[in-house]
């Protein structure tokens, strides 16, 4: 699969197709001591799944089967980082002092979408990740506190990836990047096993791990074993900044075989050429079973089949910090998938979830310790 999709029957939604719209349904900083040491060495911190049990099949019934009640764990694989995030009001100043208010949080894609998830509803939600030893002890506890089950790999050379997040407090609170993604594109073939497919329902793969060899190493590993189980496979593309240095073409060669793909708009359209959403969201579905593109402000396009099926409406919110919006949609329309759903009502899912994100500071959903609840998919009438 390495054409690039030219979006020229289909486009933004088939006119022959009539579009349904869908109604939209802090821890202590790392490195700093005082806690349980991290497993030395290049194994995983503890050698299975914290609180693992043994679980027959409980996989999803087949690739395609995205509503069905199909069930089973959700297996997340992709990045833990730690994020500072530093809220500014208006431009930097350059050469000088920008007063901000800083905070060190736990982040990561993949970590994120896990956290959420769980938050959603699931209840066996399972990540596999690769930090450094200077804080995996912080990172497991605040996964375990919002309710994954982690199982992080401790690098014996790289430091955990760092993201400095820079988020302007204005009305639109839009954030920019500074990435060191330190052991996390560490992940190799090495850290899999068929073993942590058991009990699965759904592989989820943060993008992020296309942009080292070694992830894309074990991307083709995990999704081989996940097909060889009947477990569909979704991918986030994470990052356009990353796709431009990686290669349109070469990313859809990567992601031949994958069931689901989450791209925001941007991803969408660079991935395709074209600047229309719809038609990009269509142009990709040709290529990849289910298409949900993530339109931020405008909700979420389902397309399948080269046409955009539902358009959902974003749900509303007053923006604190976007970091992590995209990531909480994943999660909640995986669990809601997981739950039953149909794509359209997961897609409403994911929008109530990225409202929900973007008033709070950072990527994560609260932990269960600060007395929030799960917020279980619910089918919502009408």
């Amino acid at each position: 699969m390495t054409a690039r999709p030219d979006g020229t029957d289909g486009g933004p939604g088939d006119p022959g197709e009539p579009i349904r719209d869908a109604g939209p349904g802090s821890g202590p900083e790392p490195g700093t001591g005082a806690s349980s040491e991290p497993a030395s060495g290049p194994g995983p911190a503890s050698g299975s799944w914290p609180g693992s049990r043994s679980e027959p099949g409980g996989r999803a019934p087949g690739a395609l089967t995205v509503g069905g009640s199909g069930g089973g764990a959700l297996l997340v694989v992709g990045d833990v980082v730690t994020d500072v995030v530093a809220r500014h009001r208006g431009p930097l100043a350059s050469g000088t002092d920008t007063a901000s208010v800083i905070r060190t949080l736990p982040g990561g894609a993949g970590a994120n979408v896990a956290c959420w998830a769980a938050h959603w509803g699931c209840a066996d939600v399972r990540l596999l990740g690769r930090v450094g030893a200077e804080s995996a002890a912080w990172h497991e506890r605040e996964l375990t506190a919002c309710g994954v089950r982690p199982r992080l790999v401790v690098d014996p050379q790289a430091t955990t990836g760092t993201v400095i997040c820079l988020v302007d407090t204005g009305a639109a609170a839009e954030r920019t990047f500074l990435t060191d993604s330190g052991a996390s594109l560490r992940l190799d073939p090495g850290d899999w096993s068929d073993a942590l497919l058991d009990g699965v329902g759904r592989l989820h793969l943060s993008g992020y791990l296309l942009f080292s060899e070694s992830g894309r190493a074990l991307v083709g590993t995990a999704s081989a074993a996940a097909r060889a189980r009947g477990v569909p496979v979704s991918l986030d593309p994470a990052s356009a900044g990353f796709l431009v240095d990686l290669g349109v073409d070469r990313f859809l060669s990567l992601v031949e075989g994958v069931d689901v793909l989450l791209p925001s708009r941007a991803e969408a359209c660079l991935l395709t050429g074209l600047l229309d959403g719809a038609g990009a969201a269509a142009a990709l579905s040709r290529l990849v079973p289910l298409v949900v593109s993530k339109e931020g402000a405008d909700g979420a396009l389902v397309a399948r089949d080269g046409r955009v099926l539902v358009r959902v409406p974003a749900a509303p919110a007053t923006p604190l910090d976007t970091t992590g919006a995209g990531d909480a949609f994943t999660g909640a329309f995986l669990a809601a998938l997981l739950a039953g759903a149909d794509a359209g009502a997961a897609a409403a899912e994911g929008c109530r979830a990225g409202a929900r994100a973007v008033e709070r500071v950072g990527g994560r959903p609260p932990a269960r310790g600060d007395g929030a609840e799960a917020t279980p998919y619910r089918a919502h009438a009408g």
